[in-house]
């Protein structure tokens, strides 16, 4: 892996890891594109940019961070349970259904449902929850069980929590944020779990591209998480589901 490797593997991960259009997808056309293999280099990477969006998680939502939300944050931890349980419990069966063809399907699937919710359910309902931190037990654990769907190559974790977000009351832009703070418990369980499963590819890697890559990825995810909070103010999410349409489409035609 290059230094530009590094550079452009970290922009398309730190800008798609909390957009609803799957990173996971992403990353699949670009390391193909680029003719990256699965090594250790490769793996060490991937655990250093997810580092690098959990801190854009915890820089941007810093006052968060202390005692007073402890309500909101037992709330994210409750609707963090439903996929580390069965995550948990069929790790194996996951890892089966992964291949390019389900990604494409199932981010073809995410468009159609971002559609149909943009045109059938919001207009009719009127959001209850605007603010985050108003968010009651029972919607969390909603979110938490709307979430295992991206337990499925190519759903996208953002995507699955902000539609269950979205159908039990809550506004485009609490759902956003309740899918930011949830990805911290997710992602930092991901993190632990790979760091622990990889740490062996550290040894020899490039450092310089590992310090790049972590550096970008942080960057744009920052960036990322306050300009779709600033999108939310004035669009909705038909974009999004035009978007995973037409990528859907282009993977089937690459695979």
């Amino acid at each position: 892996m290059t230094v530009f490797d590094s550079i452009l593997l970290g922009i398309i991960e730190g800008f798609t890891e909390f957009l609803p259009i799957s990173s996971t997808g992403h990353m699949i056309v670009a390391s193909s594109f680029m003719g990256m293999k699965q090594d250790a280099m490769l793996k060490a990477y991937e655990v250093i940019i997810q580092f690098a969006a959990i801190l854009a998680v915890f820089f941007n939502y810093r006052e968060k961070f202390n005692y007073k939300y402890i309500g909101l944050w037992g709330k994210v931890f409750v609707a963090f349970l439903p996929i580390a349980a069965v995550g948990f419990l069929f790790s194996k069966q996951i890892k089966a259904l992964f291949s390019v063809e389900i990604v494409a399907v199932m981010f073809i699937v995410g468009g159609v449902v971002f559609l149909a919710v943009e045109k059938f359910f919001i207009p009719k309902h009127t959001p209850s929850v605007k603010d985050v931190d108003k968010i009651t037990l029972q919607q969390s654990l909603w979110i938490g069980f709307a979430q295992i769907f991206a337990l499925i190559p190519g759903t996208s974790r953002a995507g699955s929590t902000i539609i269950g977000a979205l159908l039990v009351g809550l506004s485009r832009k609490a759902s956003a944020e309740f899918s930011f703070l949830l990805a911290f418990p997710v992602m930092g369980a991901v993190t632990a779990h790979d760091l622990l499963k990889h740490y062996g590819d550290f040894a020899g890697v490039d450092i310089v591209a590992l310090l790049v890559g972590f550096v970008v990825a942080f960057v744009v995810a920052f960036l990322t998480i306050k300009l779709f909070l600033a999108f939310l103010q004035r669009f909705t999410f038909v974009f999004f589901g035009v978007y995973r349409i037409a990528f859907g489409f282009l993977l089937l035609a690459i695979a």
